[in-house]
């Protein structure tokens, strides 16, 4: 459904994602991780089609610039941008139209009830308190059913019952035959969600797992992701410490290497 190759996106000299690939099955869902600046939200922009960036994305086979591409993939970002003069409504009704979607009434009155916003349709965008964004800004991604849906960090602002009811209609989307990529640092809130995980850091992927080759291990996801996150903090202390050793007794030029764990799979 989805390949990424070999992208990266520089900001300068800075390389906010260096070289980084994956493939994502139909019907999976895959948890990105990583620490703050890791990089996630420049590969999520990067596939939806938001940033300038070297290497190629296709989805479902089609550039993901495409027309092809955008009829199937869908988008929820961190921060809801809602519109003030519109109303919950008016908000639902706007995407659907710019979706040109069918007998959408009844999905919108579903949506908006399991996330309980049914009794807040006429309020504006400005008026609702950000949970409430957030949950429209959740309805508004879904509203289109995508056949790949991104999501960057979702959970934030969320209350114990919206919590669950995106868990369930997570399942019920893998179950459907959707694939989804999920965008967070908070490990607990995807623990018992994903299929694959991909962990990133200073703009690398540093590790690919599927769910069964994790468990054979015995390891927890939180356990692979301070494994895999903290061991190349160390690594990276060393090789430092150990290059200006060499470099204040030979003049040359430290060399800094790449814990490098992620493997296309």
């Amino acid at each position: 459904m989805l390949d990424v190759s070999h992208v990266t996106k520089r900001y300068g000299k800075v390389a906010a994602a260096n070289d980084v690939s994956f493939h994502l099955d139909p019907g999976s869902v895959t948890v990105l991780l990583g620490p703050n600046g890791a990089g996630k939200s420049t590969i999520m922009k990067s596939i939806i089609g938001f940033l300038k960036y070297e290497g190629e994305i296709k989805v479902a086979g089609h550039p993901n610039k495409s027309t092809e591409a955008r009829r199937i993939l869908g988008y929820v970002p961190e921060m809801p941008t809602l519109y003030p003069n519109l109303t919950v409504s008016e908000h639902m009704e706007f995407i659907a139209r710019a979706y040109r979607l069918k007998d959408y009434k009844g999905r919108i009155d579903m949506l908006l009830d399991r996330f309980e916003l049914s009794d807040k349709r006429t309020k504006f965008g400005d008026e609702l308190s950000k949970g409430m964004q957030q949950k429209l800004n959740l309805c508004l991604g879904l509203l289109p059913d995508p056949a790949m849906l991104m999501l960057d960090e979702p959970m934030i602002g969320l209350d114990p019952h919206a919590i669950k009811e995106l868990k369930g209609m997570f399942d019920e989307m893998r179950a459907a035959g959707k694939t989804l990529l999920i965008s967070t640092h908070i490990i607990d809130s995807v623990d018992m969600l994903w299929d694959r995980t991909l962990i990133m850091q200073a703009g690398v992927l540093r590790a690919n797992v599927l769910r069964s080759a994790l468990e054979e291990s015995g390891k927890t996801l939180e356990e692979l992701f301070f494994e895999v996150t903290e061991g190349l903090s160390h690594e990276h202390m060393s090789a430092e410490a150990g290059a200006e050793e060499e470099t204040e007794g030979s003049g040359s030029t430290p060399q800094r290497g790449l814990f490098r764990r992620g493997r296309r799979s």
